[in-house]
């Protein structure tokens, strides 16, 4: 069975990611402080990377704020619904606000477009 993990917490994984690798390719840089050329362009890949996450940190706070706020039924503490289908950030469990999804397992492409024709 596959693991699945809510929406939001996955790009905020993401972005911490991106921090942590901008964070590692400046540390590499300093390993060529001999050639001014080769560390700035380590140090100036590492800076870019945390303003991306900074970016994508940004963009995933801007769509929390506009997602389905629920209440769990198995551990009823508040959560946030993103698209047809989402996890509960707390316990993990299947959520929908579709009628039609209810008692079917849970799978993520119901999100995607194309599922949504059928």
């Amino acid at each position: 069975m596959a693991k699945y993990s809510s929406k939001i917490n996955k790009i905020r994984t993401f972005a911490l990611s991106l921090v942590f690798l901008g964070f590692i390719t400046m540390y590499v840089g300093i390993f060529f402080r001999s050639s001014i050329l080769l560390m700035s362009v380590f140090m100036i890949l590492g800076v870019l990377s945390i303003m991306l996450s900074t970016a994508v940190y940004v963009w995933i706070g801007m769509l929390s704020t506009k997602a389905v706020k629920v209440i769990c039924p198995n551990c009823e503490q508040p959560t946030k619904i993103l698209g047809r289908v989402d996890m509960c950030m707390h316990c993990r469990e299947p959520l929908t606000l579709d009628k039609d999804l209810e008692g079917k397992e849970f799978n993520e492409s119901y999100n995607r477009k194309a599922a949504n024709k059928n």
